[in-house]
Parts: structure tokens; C-alpha cells; sequence
């Protein structure tokens, strides 16, 4: 089968992040099994993504050449009418939206509106959680329901970069990995790290990544006196990460609105014990963790201490961890993906 991917999110892992992430695994995945896979993605970038995106799709025709034309999110919306187009949403974006402020909220529902326009002329909706496709009905008025193919990750690849990047620390470490929305809710993991410093010596936060909200949480670290417990390192290669796995005692994740989140797959993969958010696609992807009350700091340092002071507990939930992530390896999804669309 030969495919056609259309995509504007940024072709590397830094500004990309886990949709990048996703969308080139599974096109190395398909690959192996014997597909052709032809990205098409803007040649002219502008100051304003959003803009970036609009004229990208303005400027898309269709392409009789390839059995399937996959567009990404709102990519694709206008030529979507054409037969085989599939809509393949890694977050729905009006979902997204809500959880967010000012000009960042404005562009998103730009971006919104664009999509949905896409999924109601796509052939075929395909998402990643059963959460995204309850939104995509609920927020975009869908008549029919999405097919769900998780998201994936290519363990042989992340066990490489595991392996080949060791790292450990004396003190006990906890890992954040994610844009900087404010979705992501890392100023409840700085409110957390301030009321359970005082319980855990030497608590470390290491936080990975960049965004709209840089400034506005580096202040309230500040202010919160954080600087000797919280680490910035902002965007890190690939290799960086893995070490940064690798030295992690566990993985926080405290948003509030993921429509899978990779980087669960990716600590899970990296044997660690994870607290996150009771919210969104979060139960659905890694039921074994230690789940808590959302956009709550209290309940994420009571979850971060409770794993700190039960050491047999977060080797247990690791191995379930390693043994649940196997259903997403990327050879698998990508068979799940081929066979979704060979059912359309």
C-alpha cells in the first residue's frame, strides 16, 4: 500500500514533540512491513504557526499516486472529500483548546475549526484513545465513531537508547517530560515539589521541555524557593532523554488533558513507576500507575511521597508497566493501523 502522511507538526522531536513522535514511528513501521510512506509537510515557514499550517493546507492537492491519503489533525481538511481520505487525530484540538489562554487559545481555535471541518469530510476517523473519539463525537458532532488505534512506540529503538545512555543519581529523582501548555499542569508538580521537599532528602524535579509557559513557571520556582530541588533542562535529543529515564526514580505526569501521551509508553518502557493525573486518555494507557485527583497538588505530592516511602511498590508497578507496554510496540499498532483501514 502506498501512503500519502500530511503533516505541519514539526519535523523534529524538540518542537514536534510526541506527535512528531507517533506519526514518524508509525511511518518506520509501516515501512518494514512493506508500505511505501511519502510525507508531505510545509516548504514555507512563517513567524506564526497557525499561518504556517493554513497555507500549507491551502496549498494541497489530491494525489491519485498513493492508495491512501492520511491527513494529521486538521492537515488535510481541504481536500478531504476525496476518496480513501483518512483524518487521523493525535489530540482533538477543541479539546485542547479549553485548557488554554490567550493567544494560544485563539490559534488553537483557528486550528479547531479547521479540523473540524476535516473529520466531517474524511472518509475515515481514525484516533488514539477511546477519550479522543468520545471528544471528537461530543465536541465536533460527529455522526459515526472514530476507530481507535493507539498510539506507539518502537521499544527495540527505545531499549538501544536506553542501553547506550546510562545515568543514575544520589538523590530521588522525579522526571517531567512535555510541552509547556498550560494543560500539562506543571505548576501543580512545583506546588507538589514545595510541600513534599521537606519529607523527601534530596528531591530532585527534572523537568524537560519548553513552551508558551516557560517564563511563567521558571517565576513561580522561584518564588517558591525551588532552586535547589528543580532542574530545567528544556528541549534534549533523544539520546539526552533516554539518560534522563534512566536516572529518574519515577515519572510525574500531572496533566490535565492528553489525548494518549507517548512519554507514558516511554517511561513505562524505561521500567519506571509513574503518578499522574486522573484525567483524560492518562487511566486508559496505564491503569497500573499511581492515579491521583486532578489539578490537585496535595494529592500529587501525596502520590509522589507514597511511591518515595514504598520502594517494593514501585519495582511492582515497573514490571507491570514493562509488560503492559508491549501491546503498543510499533510492529504490532502498525498492523492495527493497516487493518483499520483495509475495513473502511
Amino acid at each position: 500500500m502506498k501512503f500519502r502522511f500530511l503533516t505541519s507538526t514539526p519535523q523534529d522531536i524538540t518542537r514536534g514533540s510526541g506527535t512528531y513522535v507517533g506519526i514518524s514511528v508509525l511511518a518506520g513501521a509501516l515501512r518494514d512491513l512493506g508500505h511505501t510512506v511519502d510525507f508531505e509537510s510545509p516548504r514555507v515557514h512563517l513567524p506564526v504557526y497557525t499561518a504556517e499550517r493554513l497555507w500549507f493546507n491551502r496549498g494541497l492537492r489530491p494525489s491519485p499516486q498513493h492508495d491512501v491519503t492520511v491527513g494529521y489533525d486538521m492537515d488535510g481538511y481541504r481536500i478531504a472529500s476525496e476518496p480513501g481520505h483518512v483524518a487521523s487525530l493525535k489530540g482533538v484540538i477543541a479539546d485542547e483548546v479549553q485548557f488554554e489562554s490567550g493567544l494560544t487559545r485563539l490559534t488553537m481555535s483557528v486550528q479547531a475549526r479547521c479540523e473540524r471541518v476535516h473529520v466531517h469530510r474524511a472518509s475515515r476517523v481514525v484516533v488514539t484513545s477511546r477519550y479522543s473519539a468520545d471528544c471528537a463525537l461530543r465536541l465536533y458532532g460527529l455522526d459515526r465513531s472514530p476507530t481507535v488505534v493507539p498510539e506507539l512506540i518502537d521499544l527495540a529503538a527505545w531499549r538501544r537508547h536506553l542501553e547506550a545512555n546510562p545515568a543514575q543519581s544520589t538523590r530521588f529523582t522525579v522526571l517531567y517530560v512535555g510541552r509547556f501548555y498550560l494543560r500539562k499542569r506543571v505548576n501543580l508538580l512545583l506546588d507538589a515539589a514545595a510541600e513534599v521537599r521537606s519529607s523527601i532528602p534530596g528531591l530532585e524535579i527534572r523537568i524537560v521541555g519548553n513552551g508558551p509557559c516557560n517564563d511563567a513557571w521558571r517565576a513561580q520556582a522561584a518564588k517558591l524557593r525551588l532552586e535547589n530541588t528543580v532542574t530545567w533542562l528544556g528541549d534534549i535529543s533523544r539520546a539526552e532523554l533516554a539518560a534522563e529515564y534512566n536516572r529518574a526514580d519515577l515519572f510525574c505526569l500531572p496533566s490535565v488533558q492528553e489525548g494518549f501521551g507517548i512519554v507514558l509508553l516511554e517511561a513505562m518502557a524505561a521500567g519506571k513507576p509513574i503518578v499522574a493525573a486522573c484525567a483524560a486518555a492518562i487511566p486508559e494507557v496505564v491503569p497500573h500507575a499511581c492515579l491521583v485527583e486532578r489539578d490537585y497538588a496535595p494529592a500529587l505530592a501525596q502520590g509522589i511521597f507514597d511511591l518515595y516511602g514504598a520502594p517494593e511498590r514501585r519495582v511492582a508497578q515497573a514490571a507491570e508497566g514493562l509488560g503492559l507496554v508491549e501491546r503498543y510496540d510499533a510492529p504490532r499498532v502498525a498492523r492495527l493501523f493497516v487493518d483499520a483501514l483495509s475495513n473502511s
